[in-house]
């Protein structure tokens, strides 16, 4: 039963809506981490450091953190689907723009550009998926959208890897770049094939008749009365997870194919191993929040980040042999994929801690502030990688206290598996189920 519309969405639009929301984020992602196999590219032709190549991965998602609260609030403002529509379009061009880069300043302002489109698409996208999806089911249902990450990883390995082989050193990277301008498509088939959210359509029905008030600024709702509580702890719990995520992703291709000497083959093996492995942990872990809660979908496969953790820790120098399965490192990315199907309930749970009227601003800018915050792991992980041995198998290591924060971080925030996500409904609940806090020096 769908508890947030008056008629029924048809079953081809849920499709649709659904299958968007996929290709969407796979997209978006797609588009950062085929940085990492074009960065040496980069480095080569435009003469510049490690740390510099991938400072843009980092500028990308700063980038990230303004194009998350401006279409968050414009979707709260005019509509989910507009604002999804412009955050696709502007995400596209810029990222066809920054192939044709002349200089490192240019290519970084592209891609900030570049990051300001990819911060408002997950946001706008996700929160009108929740606010569609049946409430049984969101869990599952966000966890498909979350876990085409793996099908973003396995494509920008096979893609980045055949640019950089395929093409000169000076063009490898802009034709791995251009690959990005591909959402343009899913700017025609959103506007034509699509539907609105119904639920912020009544919203905005009563708004507009003044029956519920209209928040001019919901960056200062989403951190007013019981939410601050709500939107600092997530702000904190998603920059965890991004920090451990890039601090180990972005460097996994350098560590194999730079440190150990890597085959290449074997390098894109892994990778495709690791996203069909946690493609399928993404739905297994989805349909299992939807029956033991939010929380347990968060910690479950966080605790194969430890696992994976630690393999540099103890074989930070073990090489490719001609064994895939006694190889350590060979499990390194396929490991850590499962604990990072641990985004796979981000998107229902944020969504379920908002009301409607603050949900597209409060989701996009907490999970983008997280994202841009946790972006600092690729410029912090070479320079710890220089202050201990092993290098950079050490510099990775830095992501463990960030997958302990975030275990920590999954014990507080509040349970809100099967919450409705109609106007007033958050509110009713987080009212009888607050965040967990100190009172009179006894936890609730």
């Amino acid at each position: 039963m769908n508890d947030t519309a008056a008629t029924p969405y048809a079953p081809a639009q849920r499709l649709g809506i659904i299958v968007s929301c996929m290709l969407g984020f796979a997209l978006d992602l797609y588009d950062v981490l085929i940085m990492p196999y074009l960065m040496p590219s980069i480095q080569r032709s435009m003469y510049v450091t490690l740390g510099e190549a991938a400072s843009i991965t980092t500028i990308t998602l700063v980038g990230s953190v303004v194009g998350g609260g401006f279409f968050g609030w414009l979707g709260d403002r005019v509509g989910r689907k507009a604002a999804l529509q412009w955050t696709l379009a502007v995400f596209a061009a810029a990222s066809v723009g920054s192939a044709f880069a002349w200089n490192f300043e240019t290519l970084a302002v592209l891609r900030f550009i570049v990051g300001v489109g990819l911060g408002g698409e997950w946001g706008a996208g996700m929160v009108l998926f929740n606010e569609v999806w049946n409430p049984q089911r969101r869990g599952l249902g966000t966890a498909l959208i979350q876990g085409s990450a793996t099908l973003a990883g396995a494509s920008a390995s096979i893609v980045g890897l055949w640019a950089v082989q395929t093409f000169s050193v000076d063009w490898g990277w802009r034709v791995g770049l251009l690959t990005g301008g591909a959402p343009v498509i899913l700017v025609v088939f959103i506007r034509f094939l699509m539907p609105e959210s119904q639920a912020w359509e009544q919203y905005d029905r009563a708004r507009r008749a003044g029956l519920k008030p209209s928040q001019s600024n919901t960056f200062a709702s989403m951190f007013s009365g019981r939410l601050k509580a709500i939107s600092i702890a997530s702000a904190v719990w998603l920059t965890a997870y991004m920090f451990c995520y890039y601090a180990v992703v972005v460097f996994v291709p350098s560590l194999m194919l730079n440190v150990l000497k890597t085959p290449r083959d074997v390098v894109r093996i892994s990778t495709v191993a690791a996203a069909i492995v946690g493609g399928v942990s993404y739905i297994v872990m989805g349909w299992l929040n939807d029956r033991l809660g939010r929380r347990f979908g968060a910690l479950a496969p966080s605790v194969c980040w430890l696992l994976a953790l630690s393999l540099l820790l103890v074989a930070p120098d073990a090489r490719y042999a001609g064994s895939y399965l006694t190889w350590p490192i060979f499990w390194l990315p396929i490991v850590f994929a499962i604990g990072s199907s641990a985004l796979g309930v981000v998107g229902a749970w944020l969504s379920e801690l908002y009301p409607i009227e603050v949900r597209a601003t409060a989701v996009s800018t907490i999970y983008m502030f997280g994202r841009a915050a946790g972006s600092l792991a690729p410029l912090l992980v070479p320079l710890a990688a220089a202050a201990f041995s092993h290098g950079l198998q050490r510099g990775m290591l830095i992501a463990l206290p960030a997958a302990i924060v975030f275990i920590v971080v999954s014990f507080v925030l509040p349970e809100t598996r099967g919450r409705r996500l109609t106007a007033g409904a958050a509110e009713a609940e987080l009212a009888t189920h607050p965040i967990p806090q100190l009172e009179n020096g006894q936890r609730r």
